[in-house]
């Protein structure tokens, strides 16, 4: 299997150093540009850690070594000239050290919402606060976590039943809040229950 090393073609900088754009995994936001040569590649992929090298330091530097706001690899892609990298990431905080989401001041949210609180999920269950309500609710595990969308479930039932929009709405939230809590219980994510979606609903 060809690797992104073996595809890129560093001699077309003097300097050996190839554009990395980095985008979030989840939400498809650019989140900053850096530079690597092939020993921050390699590194990368090594660790799954994205790690650039740093021209003012010079030196391969590690995003997030300082502030812990690390971008955890997903994919690389190479573009069609083997000369510019795309790093698909998931950040654990802001990723400009000004602490803006992004180095070109997006706020990093995708268009769907739901993607994005699956995502802020994730920052919790993985996060250091123990009075997360997500990080608790994970700790006590799978049955814990089935339990409760069992519970949400028929309490949206009860009050599917009534008049009260307000309500229904309300469980109707908590339920969907949970379901995405137990899919990363499981290990799966959002995006793969609308892949098995999609497959379904192609022409037969």
């Amino acid at each position: 299997m060809t690797t992104a090393l073996e595809k890129l073609d560093f001699s077309k900088y003097a300097d050996g150093l190839i554009p990395a754009i980095v985008q979030d995994f989840t939400t498809q936001k650019v989140l900053m540009l850096g530079f690597m040569n092939e020993e921050a590649l390699q590194h990368t992929e090594r660790t799954g850690l994205v790690t650039f090298f740093s021209r003012s330091k010079g030196r391969l530097w590690t995003k997030g070594e300082e502030s812990g706001n690390n971008l955890r690899l997903k994919q690389i892609l190479v573009d069609c000239d083997s000369d510019t990298l795309l790093i698909k990431a998931i950040p654990a905080g802001p990723v400009c050290h000004t602490g803006a989401d992004t180095c070109f001041t997006e706020k990093n949210s995708p268009a769907d919402f739901l993607y994005y609180l699956e995502h802020i999920i994730e920052l919790r269950r993985n996060g250091t606060d123990e009075s997360s309500y997500v990080k608790k609710l994970m700790a006590r595990g799978i049955n814990k976590v089935a339990q409760k969308v069992g519970e949400e479930a028929v309490e949206l039932v009860i009050e599917a039943k009534d008049v009260n929009r307000e309500l229904f709405l309300g469980e109707a939230a908590d339920l969907l809040f949970h379901y995405l809590l137990l899919l990363q219980a499981k290990d799966c994510t959002l995006a793969d229950v609308v892949a098995v979606l999609q497959t379904r609903h192609q022409p037969k």
